[in-house]
């Protein structure tokens, strides 16, 4: 196996991850194999520890190596059944974030759905609690973004089934794009105008879900979420007709 040096840039740490997932998934390193030390990893490819470790963990988190206190990191025997992932790196463009809300699309309208079937009354007073935070903060001219947040995975919770909270707890910041996407609110005028506009839509998933509407709920998601990623790729067309 050969480890080509990496110059000094950003994210050196991905770069070396990128070498080593290939030599695991090309099979020059195979099943079982152990990875060479953190020593040879770093004056291979000339970098700090810290890189060599961020490098493995990273192996570790795509399920290509498994690791022994006190032995080293060894691949997996199936290094090709790696789990899904969303990779922050990759999400640096608004083209990408956008592929992150058409997933959302199909998760978080039934999300509401079942929401409304299930949810009881101290579900539907915490929706109606992060409702009102966004409120809270919108009137204080803030972005609301983790309060937004907070409303969506309040539904999650609201379904009675867990694994729709964890995979919203799995997305992320990426479930609210202007955490990382700037332009919208200034271009829709200003953060409370945009605020009092998704509050409007907020504001009907929570009515139909505090209702025991599912149809109405699944219908208010949808329009809340497409209209959202409507918004976003005009801002998206509008950046590269710009550049």
């Amino acid at each position: 196996m050969r480890i080509r040096p990496l110059v000094t840039e950003h994210k050196l740490s991905r770069r070396l991850f990128e070498q080593l997932a290939g030599e695991i998934r090309s099979g020059r390193l195979a099943p079982g194999a152990r990875l060479p030390t953190e020593q040879a990893l770093t004056r291979a490819a000339r970098v700090s520890r810290t890189v060599v470790r961020e490098a493995v963990a990273a192996l570790r988190a795509e399920g290509l190596v498994i690791t022994r206190q006190g032995v080293g990191a060894f691949v997996s025997a199936e290094p090709t059944r790696a789990p899904f992932r969303i990779e922050p790196e990759r999400l640096e463009s608004l083209d990408e974030i956008l592929n992150v809300m058409e997933l959302r699309l199909g998760v978080e309208i039934e999300s509401a759905g079942l929401a409304a079937e299930r949810a009881t009354k101290a579900d539907v007073r915490a929706i109606a609690a992060a409702l009102q935070a966004i409120e809270e903060m919108a009137r204080e001219g803030k972005s609301a973004v983790d309060e937004d947040l907070g409303f969506h995975r309040a539904i999650a919770e609201a379904t009675g089934n867990p694994e729709f909270a964890r995979f919203l707890q799995f997305i992320g910041r990426h479930l609210i794009p202007r955490r990382t996407v700037s332009g919208l609110p200034e271009r829709m005028g200003g953060r409370r105008a945009y605020l009092a506009l998704i509050q409007e839509e907020h504001r009907r998933i929570a009515d139909a879900i505090a209702a025991g509407e599912p149809k109405a709920a699944r219908d208010a998601m949808r329009r809340h979420l497409t209209r959202s990623l409507d918004r976003y790729r005009k801002l998206a067309a509008e950046q590269k007709t710009a550049a």
